[in-house]
């Protein structure tokens, strides 16, 4: 499979055991136990690749909601000759937030790597809806600050139904291809994405902050040539005003309702 991609031009970066080992769904799915998909890893699928393509493609476990990330990655990870060939653990957002769990999993296994593979909104498509955006970057921000190397969309582009796909699982996303019109119309989660794919940039390392309210939401990142990038998440109803210190100064700045922005200095 791998080696047909690279045949063709496309470079698999990474894999994951299973997509949502733990669920029975309507589409393709396979049930797996911590300790299967551990022994499955340790037995066969690390032993293959590295032999087929050494230290290329990066294995992840669980590829599941985050409730459960401290428990699957503690069952494999503790097992070293499981633990040595997978890179980290990829996690959805299905079941709410629990970015603390995501903490739990660095502070145990601080060389491993935690990354977000998939999330999206149910329903179908739902053009013009700025909730949808929101619930981005909300995520996205709580999952970088307890230590999420990147954040992947289910599907970038998606039809005007939410499809195509083959069980009716029709979701929302942040573009839309109408095929009646011929249009791509760009949802707020596609702009909301770009606050944080367009500035924070691979290599950037987050950095510590404070704030005085919980009603923003916020990160922060610094890049090797110390540039910062801060990113701020307003869901409130009402305006912010906050001052930013920073060692190069103080800046007074205002934070619309249900606005995101990305201040750079």
């Amino acid at each position: 499979y791998i080696k047909s991609y690279r045949e063709d031009g496309i470079d698999i970066w990474g894999i994951t055991v299973q997509n949502e080992p733990k669920a029975r769904q309507k589409w393709d799915s396979c049930i797996y136990t911590a300790a299967e998909e551990k022994d499955f890893v340790r037995d066969y699928l690390g032993p293959i690749l590295h032999r087929e393509c050494p230290g290329d493609v990066k294995i992840m476990i669980w590829d599941h909601n985050k409730e459960r990330v401290y428990e699957r990655a503690k069952a494999a990870f503790e097992d070293p000759k499981a633990s040595k060939y997978i890179w980290g653990t990829a996690f959805h957002w299905y079941s709410g937030e629990h970015f603390e769990a995501l903490s739990a999993v660095h502070d145990k296994f601080p060389d491993k790597y935690l990354i977000h593979t998939e999330g999206c909104v149910e329903g179908g498509a739902n053009i013009g809806s700025w909730k949808t955006g929101e619930r981005y970057g909300h995520d996205i921000i709580g999952d970088l600050n307890n230590w999420a190397s990147g954040w992947t969309d289910w599907n970038m582009v998606l039809d005007e139904i939410g499809g195509p796909n083959h069980v009716g699982n029709y979701c929302d996303a942040p573009i839309i291809a109408d095929t009646k019109s011929n249009t791509l119309k760009y949802e707020s989660s596609y702009y909301y994405m770009g606050h944080f794919s367009k500035y924070i940039r691979p290599g950037y390392r987050r950095i510590g902050y404070s704030k005085f309210t919980e009603k923003l939401d916020v990160t922060a990142f610094e890049s090797n040539e110390k540039d910062i990038v801060v990113v701020i998440l307003n869901r409130q109803d009402d305006k912010i005003n906050f001052n930013l210190r920073t060692k190069y100064g103080i800046a007074e700045i205002t934070s619309p309702a249900h606005s995101i922005m990305t201040l750079l200095y």
